[in-house]
């Protein structure tokens, strides 16, 4: 199974255009936290992961994991857009009985696991990972998980017994934006020095500009970077990327963009 080698950077700026209007139809939250990933996810998607959207669960199949799950759209946008379902359906984003949830499903095709409590996606990520090594298969494990999220025990549980059990076809990615729901991360709770912490761990550790399309898509395409090693990749990233009054801006974790917002924000994006 080949990944899709679609061009990542129309990808993405489709893929931001797709979240900001289902936010904005479905006066729901984390635009900011979707934005900042659209890249990390339209290179996974694009260029990374062995995928076939016509069997979204072939046995073969790369596993991507959204632990930070509340930044849902993003993931709905990419895979509506990569073609594993209309990109129509996502007009139905947030409405009653729609399986387009506000935190992400998998009851939608393409999704591997519900998230949406923090500090779950590693532990399954990891699960997964373990089940590929025991049982010789050649997919592989990705999980992408919010830098606040690390404030979760169970991420560094799963670290450890990754590391252990030596699964080099496992993934993390830290989508660090340096701010979470209400504040930076540092003042809620430093996870500094992460790469120190990681490598502390037994990991494989990278650090990149996570809106780098080319570096990601090198080091992403180059797994593992240590054999029987897990790899950790430290994407920097910018909270609400693409629109200019939404990065680095905290507000944005929780507003809905208002028409003449939205209507801005895909100026900027359709003259990117």
């Amino acid at each position: 199974m080949n990944s899709l080698h679609i061009d990542s950077q129309d990808l993405a700026r489709r893929m931001r255009i797709q979240a900001l209007q289902m936010v904005h139809r479905a006066k729901a939250s984390h635009i900011g936290s979707a934005l900042s990933i659209c890249d990390i996810v339209a290179v996974l998607y694009g260029q990374v992961l062995r995928l076939d959207p016509k069997q979204p669960t072939a046995a073969q199949r790369d596993r991507f994991i959204l632990s930070k799950g509340h930044a849902c759209v993003a993931i709905y946008a990419a895979l509506a857009e990569t073609g594993f379902f209309p990109t129509d359906d996502l007009l139905k984003y947030g409405q009653d009985h729609s399986v387009l949830m506000n935190h992400i499903s998998h009851k939608v095709a393409g999704v591997e696991f519900s998230t949406g409590s923090l500090g779950h996606g590693l532990p399954f990520g990891t699960g997964k990972a373990l089940a590929a090594k025991r049982s010789k298969q050649d997919w592989r494990t990705a999980v992408l998980l919010s830098d606040g999220e690390l404030g979760e025990g169970s991420n560094w549980e799963a670290m450890m017994f990754a590391a252990h059990h030596q699964l080099d076809n496992l993934v993390a990615i830290v989508d660090y934006n340096k701010l979470q729901s209400l504040t930076t991360v540092d003042k809620t709770l430093r996870v500094e020095p992460l790469a120190d912490k990681a490598r502390a761990f037994g990991w494989a550790v990278r650090e990149v500009d996570g809106h780098d399309h080319a570096a990601m898509t090198a080091l992403l395409s180059a797994l593992p970077w240590e054999p029987g090693k897990p790899s950790f990749l430290i994407a920097h990233t910018t909270k609400g990327k693409g629109v200019s009054f939404m990065e680095n801006s905290v507000d944005w974790h929780y507003k809905s963009p208002s028409a003449e917002q939205l209507a801005q924000a895909l100026g900027e994006l359709n003259h990117a």
